[in-house]
């Protein structure tokens, strides 16, 4: 399955399930969505929705609310999005790719442990 790119408010409640240890019971989203980004109940039942619908996500019924659990595990989304990036704005180009990643305003700290890290055979 490609894992299609999912909008910001949809990424932001993909954020939060993966955050937490699933089953996620719709009260406890309900409380993180409200400190990382509040919006409506019908708003987030919306977005839920969506995201069972591309199949991101699995939505159970338990008594007289929902539970969910994620089906695209977060490292699974980073690396197909940064696949797609890679792909899409530099052309499949690994130097394109190093030097956005150079000029994205990373400090030398950080891209000196991407250089460890990548030197340690880490990621």
């Amino acid at each position: 399955m490609e894992l299609r790119k999912l909008p910001d408010s949809e990424l932001e409640v993909m954020q939060a399930l993966w955050s937490m240890e699933p089953p996620v019971e719709r009260a406890r989203l309900e409380t993180d969505m409200a400190l990382r980004h509040p919006m409506a109940q019908t708003t987030l039942l919306t977005l839920l929705t969506r995201l069972h619908a591309k199949g991101f996500i699995r939505i159970e019924k338990q008594g007289r609310s929902s539970v969910y659990t994620p089906l695209v595990a977060e490292h699974d989304y980073l690396a197909a999005q940064s696949r797609r990036f890679l792909d899409k704005l530099c052309g499949g180009s690994l130097p394109a790719f190093a030097a956005a990643l150079a000029d994205s305003g990373l400090s030398r700290e950080e891209l000196d442990e991407l250089r460890r890290l990548l030197e340690r055979d880490a990621l």
